[in-house]
């Protein structure tokens, strides 16, 4: 009984719905000849977005970096400039302690 709806629905096809057509009465109907069909242009290509133009991303091509250590390398490049021009300063006899805001009172 799990398939009482189908097997109903399958047998009221059967006795309701059209034959196959092979087994009708009548004298047999010759076929029409087919004309072949016509060959049909070559369609227009597919139109493609215009937000997907660029290549696939080839993640072998670029090493993954973790931004934290990105920060790192950029603070210790500012470390080295800031350095670097307290190193000239001096070179030349500049106080660079005079130019900072509140020095002479600290310093005094």
């Amino acid at each position: 009984m799990p398939d009482l709806i189908h097997r109903i629905a399958h047998w009221l096809t059967l006795l309701l719905g059209p034959g196959t057509g092979t087994h009708r009465a009548g004298a047999p109907r010759h076929r029409a000849r087919t004309t072949p069909r016509p060959t049909v242009p070559a369609s227009l290509p597919l139109h493609h977005s215009p937000y997907c133009r660029h290549l696939p991303l080839d993640g072998a091509a670029s090493r993954l970096v973790r931004p934290y250590l990105a920060a790192h390398d950029q603070e210790r490049d500012r470390q080295r400039h800031r350095r670097l021009a307290l190193v000239l300063a001096a070179d030349f006899g500049i106080d660079l302690d005079q130019h900072v805001v509140g020095a002479r009172k600290a310093a005094a």
